[in-house]
């Protein structure tokens, strides 16, 4: 069955950097396109992001660009997201996606997510 399991969730202070990866099995990963979306406290899922198939492009929401960076290796089945420059804002859990055409909106959810909790 499908399954996508993220990790790398972690305390970290403000302005730290953290790598989350998302390791995926069940469907044929590289005919997807992927994406990191996240749900903070008392807020509802957002989509962070999105890599095409190829791992050749990627896009992002307005409130990460230029912070986070989604790559993938389609090899491992697996799809990454960087994290840099991080505030109190970017406390949530964090999922990964998929998707078989791009959408700037990504509502289904697969995995536990991972944790990132921002603070000093």
């Amino acid at each position: 069955q499908v399954q996508l399991v993220e990790s790398g969730g972690d305390l970290v202070q403000p302005g730290g950097s953290l790598r989350l990866s998302c390791a995926t099995s069940g469907f044929p990963f590289t005919a997807y396109w992927m994406y990191w979306l996240r749900e903070r406290p008392g807020k509802g899922l957002e989509t962070l992001g999105g890599i095409n198939p190829r791992g050749s492009a990627a896009y992002y929401a307005d409130s990460v660009k230029g912070r986070f960076t989604i790559s993938r290796d389609n090899a491992k089945n697996t799809v990454d997201l960087q994290m840099t420059q991080l505030n109190s804002e970017d406390t949530a859990v964090y999922y990964c996606s998929k998707s078989r055409y791009y959408s700037p909106e990504i509502a289904t959810i697969y995995g536990r997510g991972t944790q990132v909790t921002v603070s000093s």
